[in-house]
């Protein structure tokens, strides 16, 4: 099972991973990964939360990497298509895969607190959305799940704000 932002981990290594996947999975696809496009994913990876794009070009304009929002948004494209980053519906940002290279149904776990954001894997076909899918025969291919709470550390620290 993948580390979350939620639990303690060595974030160096989980970052160099996630670049490590994108980088094979692009070598064996024979896929552009580009330096903005690894830029942008590393930020994704460093940051563990959902960001919006106009705040990832920021990072890349300080950095010397692009100062339009096409950028930004080219690499968030091709990212997304790929499987090595989400957008989060109902915050209109993005976070990086901790399943890249997985066929997945993500759930998304969102500390209303601390901002940050665990994917979390989900069967699509189970539970009550499965079922009603089932029943109509409709083929479930894309799903959207979002919640909003408090992570572990916010709850206890009582971070309630």
């Amino acid at each position: 099972m993948a580390r979350t932002a939620f639990e303690t981990h060595d974030h160096g290594r989980c970052v160099a991973e996630g670049l490590t996947t994108a980088e094979r999975h692009c070598a064996a696809q024979r896929l552009q990964f580009t330096a903005s496009r690894r830029r942008v994913l590393e930020i994704l990876l460093e940051e563990h939360r959902a960001m919006g794009a106009y705040e990832i070009l920021d990072r890349l304009r300080d950095e010397g990497l692009g100062a339009q929002p096409p950028v930004a948004y080219r690499a968030l494209d091709f990212l997304t298509e790929h499987g090595f980053a989400h957008r989060i519906e109902g915050l209109n940002a993005f976070i990086a895969c901790t399943h890249a290279g997985d066929r997945h149904a993500p759930a998304f776990l969102i500390c209303r607190s601390c901002k940050r954001v665990v994917e979390a894997g989900v069967d699509l076909m189970a539970g009550e959305l499965g079922r009603a899918a089932d029943n109509a025969g409709f083929t479930i291919e894309r799903s959207v799940r979002e919640a909003i709470g408090l992570c572990p550390a916010c709850a206890i620290g009582g971070r309630l704000s």
